[in-house]
C-alpha cells in the first residue's frame, strides 16, 4: 500500500482524541501529501500544523448543532475534489467509524463511484481510559463494553441511550457527546435499572492540556462538576480502580 495520498482517493481518517502524540503513522503520511483536508472542529490546531504547506484545509466541523456546513456540502466538496483528481483526506476526531457520520460519507463516495479508503484512529474512550490508568474491561467487574451516544440524529429527542431489558452488572458503560445534563443523564440511567452507586467518571477534552477529571457515583454526578465539551462519559465498576487507585493496590498486594 502506498503510504503516500493518492490523486482522486478519498481518505476517512481518524485523527485520534487531539494528542498528535497519539496519531497513526499511516495519517502523518497522509497529512504530510494530501491535497486537500477536511477536518472536523475537534482535530486539534497541533495536528493540523503537520500537514504539508501546499494542502488547502477547509474546516468542516459541526459543534453544539450549529453547522457552519451541511453534511451534503461536505459530500459535495469531497466528491469534486476526487473528480477533479485531488487526494482528500476527511479528518475525524478519534476512530471514523465511532459516532462520526461515516456511513453517510461512504454512501456518498460509493454513489458517486469514488475511490476511498478508511483509515482508523484512537477512539476517545480508549485514549480517555489509558489517560485514567483504568481498563475499560477487567476480570472481576466488567465482561463487556458499551459504547453509546447520547447525540441522535434530527428528529430523535431522546437524551439517554436506551436498550431492552436490565442493564448488565458486568458491563461498562462509555457514552459520547453526553451533552451538559448530566444530573438528568444519571437519574435517567439509575431509572433503567444501573446501581447509583456505580462509579463515573466524566473526561472533558481528553489528552489535551486542558484535560479535566470529574468522578463521582451516577448518585453524586451533577452538571456544575464536569468541564467544558467535549467530554467523554464512562460508567461502571472496572471504572472503581481510576477513582479507589489505592484500594485496588491494596487488594492486590493481598492477592
Amino acid at each position: 500500500m502506498n503510504a503516500s495520498a493518492e490523486p482522486g482517493t478519498v481518505y476517512l481518517a481518524g485523527a485520534g482524541p487531539g494528542d498528535p502524540n497519539l496519531l497513526t503513522l499511516r495519517v502523518l503520511r497522509l497529512l504530510e501529501t494530501a491535497d486537500v483536508i477536511l477536518p472536523d472542529d475537534l482535530v486539534s490546531e497541533e495536528i493540523l500544523a503537520l500537514a504539508h504547506a501546499g494542502a488547502e484545509i477547509m474546516p468542516v466541523g459541526k459543534r453544539c448543532g450549529q453547522p457552519r456546513i451541511t453534511q451534503a456540502e461536505i459530500h459535495v466538496l469531497m466528491l469534486e475534489a476526487a473528480r477533479a483528481g485531488r487526494s482528500v483526506l476527511r479528518l475525524k476526531s478519534g476512530d471514523p467509524l465511532i459516532f462520526g457520520r461515516a456511513g453517510e460519507e461512504i454512501a456518498a463516495l460509493r454513489g458517486g463511484n469514488i475511490p476511498f479508503e478508511i483509515v482508523p484512529g484512537i477512539t476517545t474512550a480508549f485514549a480517555a481510559a489509558a489517560r485514567l490508568k483504568t481498563p475499560l474491561t477487567d476480570r472481576s467487574a466488567a465482561s463487556k463494553l458499551i459504547l453509546a451516544t447520547a447525540h441522535h440524529a434530527a428528529g430523535k429527542l431522546e437524551l439517554t441511550p436506551k436498550w431492552t431489558g436490565a442493564f448488565p452488572d458486568d458491563a461498562t458503560l462509555v457514552i459520547y457527546m453526553p451533552g451538559r445534563k448530566f444530573r438528568t443523564l444519571a437519574d435517567d440511567l439509575i431509572a433503567s435499572g444501573i446501581d447509583a452507586a456505580t462509579p463515573c467518571v466524566a473526561i472533558s477534552k481528553a489528552t489535551s492540556p486542558d484535560e479535566q477529571v470529574y468522578s463521582a457515583t451516577l448518585a453524586e454526578l451533577e452538571d456544575d462538576g464536569v468541564g467544558p465539551a467535549p467530554v467523554i462519559l464512562l460508567v461502571g465498576h472496572a471504572i472503581r480502580i481510576a477513582v479507589d487507585g489505592a484500594r485496588v493496590v491494596e487488594e492486590l498486594i493481598r492477592l
